[in-house]
Order: C-alpha cells, then structure tokens, then sequence
C-alpha cells in the first residue's frame, strides 16, 4: 500500500506541475514530454503496486512456499528504501519555488570565466552572462555545432532575440564578438545596476535554463543606456541598439555590449525563463 501511495503521489506531484506552470521553473520546456512519460509511468506502476496489494496474502503465500523473498526483508531496508522515495515529493511539495530576481545576482555577484582554469567545477557553478553548452560536448563537437550554429546569424545585420532563441544567439555573441560588432539587436531583459569601484555599469538580464535547474544562470549584455533614461533593478525593457565591445574593470577584460538608440518600459512576461533549444 506504501508503494502505491508514493507512486501515485509522483504521478499527482507532476500532473500539479504541469497544471500549475510551476514545472517551467524546474527544467527546459522542451523536455516536457519526459514528464508526460513520467506520469504514465508512476501511474501504471501505481495500479500494479494496488494490483498487488489487493492480492498480498495470496503473494506472502507464495513467497513463503517458495522458500525465498526477493523484495526488503528487515525493516530499517525498506524504511530507508522509502524515505529516498518520497523524499523528492516532500521537496517538491513543501518548498516553494523562488522567484528570481536580481536580489540572486546581488547575492552571488557575476563572474565571467576567462580561462579554463578559472571555471572550476562546471556542474557546481551557476552560471552568468554567458550560455555555456560546451560542458556538454567535447571540444571539436562543440565547435562544430557552434560553426553551424553561427550560420544561421553571421548574415543577419540585425538580430531580433527572441524568447526561442536568447540563449543561443547570447553564446555565440560571447564566442565571437568581434563577428557581431557592429550589427543592430533588439531584446527584452530586466535591469540590473552594477556598482563596482564607484563605477556604474548597466546590464539587461534574462534568467535560462539550459537543460534543468541546476544548469540555470542569469544571462545577457551590458547596456550603454542613453544619459537622459533613469532605470531601477528589475526594471524590464526592451532595447535596440548596435552590438560593441567596452572595457569592463572588475573581469579587467572586454566584453560584449549593447550601445542603446532606444529603450522602452515593457512588463515582464508571464514565464520569465528563457531556454535552450538542441
């Protein structure tokens, strides 16, 4: 009965992120299907676990006759079989998902690797201002899917970022900049204010997701915003301007910017996740 409880509690704890939009925040939209495949899983292997259940005195005399046991047989086994089972659906219902916003990049600050040494643990680190998949290829598959990636922009004198494909055009922007100086883009974000040595450096943000949560970060460019606008953290825009790269003290570095001719006030969006598409 246990066992059928906890299966079908997996199959309602999906089906309620589903429903409820919540799951947008835990993995990229288009993995969606695994949950799909997920419910239909843990909802029939729920009806068997009832199935066997319901004959569970004929099933012990079976066992018992047969001389073996081939599930848990003490009682801190399956104790402990069942806490790691319904572990994930005590997270999932109990804690509330985060909003994010730029209090988390105020809490973590940005860093910005410039050498493989400086990266560190990829699986560990949350990731900011540049999409990285090369974690998940080996260096020439990566170069190549980032050659045919860049195909479908290089031509392009003005990139219009969209929803679907942010974080891609944002990865090839930081692994070829100076093949984008110079071209127009146009792209939402919210607003966050960096103040770093009595200096102060605009950039416009979008929270992604590469493949699930762990692999989440905040990306984007830094913005040169006309000297007459007046922005706030968290503010959303949309903004069009041409494609730079300006010195940035505190990586000592530069790094990809956006030289802004026009900036409008936009709401934020419904889902303010950005994905990757493969």
């Amino acid at each position: 009965m246990i066992r059928f409880l906890i299966l079908s509690g997996y199959f309602e704890l999906m089906m309620y992120l589903q429903v409820s939009g919540k799951l947008d925040q835990y993995i990229n939209v288009h993995y969606r299907y695994l949950i799909f495949l997920t419910m239909f899983l843990s909802l029939l292997l729920a009806l068997v676990q009832l199935k066997i259940w319901a004959g569970s005195e004929k099933h012990q005399e079976h066992t018992h006759h047969d001389g073996h046991d081939h599930g848990l047989t003490k009682p801190y086994q399956r104790a402990i079989a069942y806490l790691l089972l319904v572990l994930p659906l005590v997270v999932g219902t109990l804690f509330p998902t985060i909003s994010l916003d730029t209090t988390i990049v105020e809490a973590k600050g940005f860093s910005f690797p410039v050498s493989k040494e400086s990266v560190g643990d990829p699986e560990m680190n949350t990731q900011y201002l540049k999409p990285d998949t090369s974690i998940y290829y080996n260096k020439s598959d990566y170069n190549d899917q980032m050659a045919q990636l860049m195909k479908k922009y290089e031509a392009d004198q003005k990139l219009e970022v969209t929803d679907e494909n942010y974080l891609e055009v944002m990865e090839l922007i930081y692994n070829y900049p100076n093949s984008f100086v110079g071209k127009k883009i146009s792209f939402n974000g919210f607003v966050y204010e960096a103040n770093k040595n009595n200096q102060k450096y605009d950039f416009l943000f979008r929270f992604g997701i590469i493949h699930c949560v762990a692999d989440s970060g905040v990306f984007g460019l830094m913005t040169k915003l006309p000297d007459n606008m007046t922005v706030k953290n968290n503010q959303w825009l949309h903004v069009e301007g041409t494609i730079t790269l300006d010195f940035f003290e505190p990586f000592d570095r530069q790094i990809p910017s956006v030289e802004v001719s026009s900036a409008q006030t936009v709401d934020a969006p419904k889902n303010q996740y950005v994905y990757r598409a493969f």
